[in-house]
């Protein structure tokens, strides 16, 4: 099954899931767009230039752009090793509030084939064409800018 009708990955440009998801998307020929803190500030210092579309907000704040970003998408993806925290938390609480569908995939619950599966049939589901993708950042969890980068190549059935 390919998720074709996603046209935009949204992101936070934080280091680790958002990165990935910018990367692959541009690796991909999808668009990518969303909010980012004021000077594009990341826990590695600045979001790079390469990363095209992205607005700034008013403030240095990551919790304003988390939540912009839920807005402006159709849906929003969670992935992390285990329970959702900080930011990934706040994306979810955020998702509810706003009432915009959102999955969180933990891969340490499942596959990744088994997550592609999940969210394949989550999408099915969900109206989306601006995906909004969050997650752990680097610091906290090492590895999961090549998972998320793997799952999103299983998701969008691309070898």
């Amino acid at each position: 099954m390919k998720v074709k009708k996603i046209k935009t990955i949204i992101s936070g440009g934080q280091t680790g899931a958002d990165r990935a998801a910018f990367d692959f998307a541009l690796e991909n020929n999808l668009a990518v767009a969303g909010f980012v803190p004021k000077g594009r500030r990341a826990e590695d210092g600045t979001i790079s230039e390469n990363y095209p579309n992205l607005i700034e907000t008013a403030k240095r704040d990551y919790a304003e752009r988390t939540a912009l970003n839920v807005q402006i998408s159709d849906a929003t993806l969670i992935v992390s090793h285990g329970k959702l925290t900080r930011g990934s938390r706040l994306t979810k609480k955020l998702a509810e509030k706003h009432q915009k569908p959102f999955l969180h995939v933990d891969f340490l619950e499942s596959s990744i084939e088994e997550s592609v599966t999940k969210a394949q049939k989550w999408l099915v589901s969900v109206k989306c064409k601006k995906l909004n993708i969050a997650g752990s950042r680097t610091s906290t969890d090492p590895q999961i800018y090549e998972k998320t980068k793997q799952f999103l190549a299983g998701l969008f059935s691309i070898k």
